[in-house]
């Protein structure tokens, strides 16, 4: 209930957004931004799985691809419980990974082609159940709905840069529209995403995570691999979908990417796993039995 009702507020800020700005612009572009926020909203929320897996590149893994990844992501959701999602690579350097999609029926998870290259088959089992346990928790609807809005509520500031409603994108006024757009908007973009994506969604994707494998080591292994790849490997990402993946895609240290921020620090997730969670995975009878890692 709670990620529905953050969804309609994140698809209601937008129209009330691009109404403010229709209103603003005069005439009949109040009308035009009406119609506007009508398929926005709709669009985000049936289709932002596809806007968001389209907006990373990535490909859909056929069951001859990679059959230990696939056969990760099957026992991860008989685990769970929830049908097993379809399985995406995103042909990206940097190790990461996401999950995205509207419900556990219609659930996705895409890894980066870096991902597969770092890390041992352990840790990619705990990134594999992590990003099942976002899809299992139901929070990935508000995520991705979220990161497609940001990045529309970018596209509208570059709109109205280059519209001439602030001055002419052919001169000196032009380029201080553009940087008055940006600094008005991406705050705006931000603060939905703060609002709307809670950190708390990780240290819960986390334990659950923990819980479905049995083993937090193996995803606090990974969370210090891929924390530390990260910063060495920089991605040509959007900041508004960085909320998406198990560990912040952007540099650390950039202003624009402090402003998205959405992950709790690494160091901090590492502690829960390795304390109360990994301790729990140890009892006897909490370790899940025939949890043997695949091969990848």
């Amino acid at each position: 209930m709670k990620n529905q009702i953050r969804t309609l507020f994140l698809l209601g800020a937008l129209s009330a957004l691009l109404v403010a700005v229709g209103g603003l612009i005069g005439g009949a572009a109040m009308y035009a931004m009406l119609v506007l926020a009508l398929v926005v909203n709709v669009g985000a929320y049936f289709f932002s799985d596809r806007l968001v897996l389209r907006m990373h590149r990535a490909r859909e893994l056929s069951a001859h691809e990679h059959p230990g990844l696939h056969g990760m992501v099957e026992e991860m959701a008989q685990r769970a419980g929830i049908p097993k999602p379809r399985l995406f690579l995103v042909p990206e350097g940097q190790p990461n990974a996401f999950a995205t999609g509207r419900n556990p029926s219609h659930g996705a998870v895409a890894v980066t082609a870096g991902l597969l290259r770092a890390i041992g088959p352990r840790e990619l089992r705990g990134v594999i159940a992590h990003e099942i346990a976002h899809i299992k928790n139901r929070d990935i609807l508000v995520a991705s709905v979220a990161a497609v809005l940001a990045t529309a509520i970018g596209w509208l500031g570059n709109l109205l840069a280059f519209s001439g409603l602030f001055g002419r994108s052919d001169d000196e006024e032009g380029s201080a529209a553009g940087s008055l757009a940006t600094v008005i908007l991406a705050p705006i973009a931000a603060t939905l995403l703060q609002l709307a994506v809670s950190r708390s969604r990780e240290y819960l994707a986390d334990e659950t995570a923990a819980r479905l494998t049995g083993d937090g080591e193996g995803l606090a292994r990974a969370l210090e691999t891929l924390d530390a790849l990260s910063r060495r490997t920089p991605a040509a990402l959007h900041p508004a979908t960085a909320s998406l993946f198990i560990v912040n895609p952007l540099t650390a240290g950039e202003r624009l990417a402090s402003l998205f921020s959405t992950h709790p620090p690494i160091p901090s997730r590492v502690r829960r796993l390795r304390g109360r969670l990994g301790a729990v995975s140890r009892r006897p009878g909490e370790l899940l039995r025939g949890a043997q890692p695949h091969g990848v």
